[in-house]
């Protein structure tokens, strides 16, 4: 009885899965935010959905921090101190991105990358703390591809 209630849940969720990425494949943006290393359907449609108007944000640093993948800041006198990300906003959003960001560090560990800022940061933080810094600027490269309507461009090696 177990073993059949089993199936019937992978068949459910292998339904789901396919919704998912056909919703993210049907719409334009969807196909656009699915084109960034580490945003796959799930996380383009969880955008997509989540974010009605990306004018809403002043630039790409304040959707980061609406999801909560900043460094707080203890500032005084002058002195810029930065801590930790602040963990406040949208939970799901930050999770999922944390997710696609130690996949493209596990592929770039495994297979080598073209990103240099990416091998850069890893020879100098741990793994995780590289994939929030790698999380944030997805997040502001989703930021960039809402509001201006460009495809993403693999960055180019000097």
């Amino acid at each position: 009885m177990l073993e059949a209630q089993l199936k019937v849940v992978k068949e459910q969720i292998l339904e789901n899965d396919r919704r998912v990425r056909a919703s993210a494949r049907e719409t334009e943006l969807g196909r656009r935010l699915m084109e960034i290393p580490g945003v796959g359907p799930l996380l383009a449609s969880a955008f997509v959905a989540t974010i009605a108007d990306p004018h809403a944000f002043k630039s790409g640093r304040c959707l980061s921090a609406w999801i909560g993948l900043v460094p707080k800041q203890n500032s005084s006198g002058g002195k810029e101190k930065l801590g930790s990300i602040s963990k406040a906003g949208n939970r799901y959003l930050r999770q999922l991105l944390v997710v696609g960001a130690m996949a493209v560090i596990r592929y770039a560990e495994r297979n080598g990358t073209r990103r240099p800022w990416l091998v850069q940061l890893m020879a100098r933080r741990t793994t995780k703390v590289a994939a929030v810094a790698l999380a944030n600027k997805t997040a502001r490269m989703v930021w960039a591809l809402m509001t201006g309507g460009e495809r993403y461009r693999e960055p180019i090696i000097a």
